[in-house]
């Protein structure tokens, strides 16, 4: 009886961790047969569990969602992290989670054992949040958008760019960053063939969500792709400088919403970033304290000699 309690206990978190799992697959992992597998699904049905089975070599096993929602299972680690997600919850970028996050967390630690309420109570004793003001997004639409990256579904919706115009949107939706506090959905653009980052706040989507789509390759990984986009794709005027330094010595800057930093060799990197006026980008590169070059855009040259003529003047009236 314990050996069966013990592998059902497994079944449910194997389900809970990937949307569909085959037989054999599941065999495998519990080191049984595909008939104990069937046992097993039909024991976690009777204990209210909403296991889907599809037949056939395509088939498998779906842990689906029922009128009520079955205990969760959770690691140290996975747990130790939801806790403190919950804690930060309150002072995050999302819309009407504060109060929810309160009694989730309240759940959650009554049931942590002792050494992961300390693990958490440790951890929230040491950290600070910084509240600064951004746009907050709906709960509900990072969910919608969350389960069509997750489910590979097509997405449509209503957006606002930066300009404010309106347009109608089609997308095969792949991964949510949250970056310089504020959430991008990174998708391929079905109307446009071609990627393309959107604001979640922007974003108002559009019910039933679409077919299923056969995921593309990124064009690289997604955090770097949307931290590209929103620093420079955005704006009128695009800029790649060469500063002489090393990208470690930089490091003591937030690039979160300004730019992204590579490095060129140990002693330069290359600085890619946006603006929407020239003054913000001469001011921008002048302030990091460094020699530089400019590649993009052209421009900009004739306006730092600008700069620089107005600054040599008000140094001239010094005194």
């Amino acid at each position: 009886m314990l050996e069966t309690s013990a592998r059902l206990l497994r079944l449910l978190s194997l389900l809970q961790s990937r949307r569909d799992w085959t037989g054999p697959e599941l065999a495998d992992r519990l080191d049984v047969t595909a008939r104990t597998v069937r046992r097993d699904v039909e024991r976690l049905r009777a204990l209210g569990y909403p296991v889907h089975a599809a037949p056939g070599t395509a088939g498998g096993y779906r842990l689906g969602a029922g009128a009520a929602l079955p205990p969760l299972l959770l690691d140290d680690e996975e747990a130790v992290a939801v806790a403190l997600c919950l804690r930060t919850g309150a002072g995050g970028t999302v819309e009407g989670i504060e109060e929810t996050s309160v009694r989730a967390l309240t759940k959650l630690e009554q049931v942590l054992p002792s050494r992961l309420r300390h693990r958490v109570q440790s951890m929230q004793a040491v950290t600070v949040q910084s509240r600064r003001p951004g746009p907050t997004v709906n709960q509900q639409v990072l969910t919608v958008l969350g389960a069509a990256c997750r489910d590979r579904e097509k997405l449509r919706f209503d957006y606002l760019d930066h300009g404010g115009a309106a347009s109608h949107r089609t997308v095969e939706p792949y991964r949510l960053v949250h970056h310089g506090r504020r959430w991008y959905l990174l998708a391929h653009d079905t109307d446009r063939d071609d990627w393309r980052t959107f604001r979640v706040d922007r974003i108002e989507p559009k019910s039933p969500t679409g077919p299923r789509f056969t995921p593309r390759e990124l064009p690289e990984d997604a955090a770097a792709y949307v931290a590209k986009g929103v620093t420079s794709r955005a704006y009128r005027y695009q800029a790649v400088i060469v500063l002489h330094t090393s990208a470690e010595s930089l490091a003591q800057y937030d690039w979160s919403g300004f730019g992204t930093v590579t490095p060129v060799d140990g002693l330069s990197c290359e600085l890619r970033t946006g603006f929407e006026s020239l003054d913000a980008l001469a001011m921008y590169v002048g302030m990091l304290g460094v020699d530089f070059e400019i590649r993009e855009p052209p421009e900009l040259a004739d306006h730092l000699r600008t700069v620089a003529a107005r600054l040599t003047r008000a140094a001239g009236t010094a005194g």
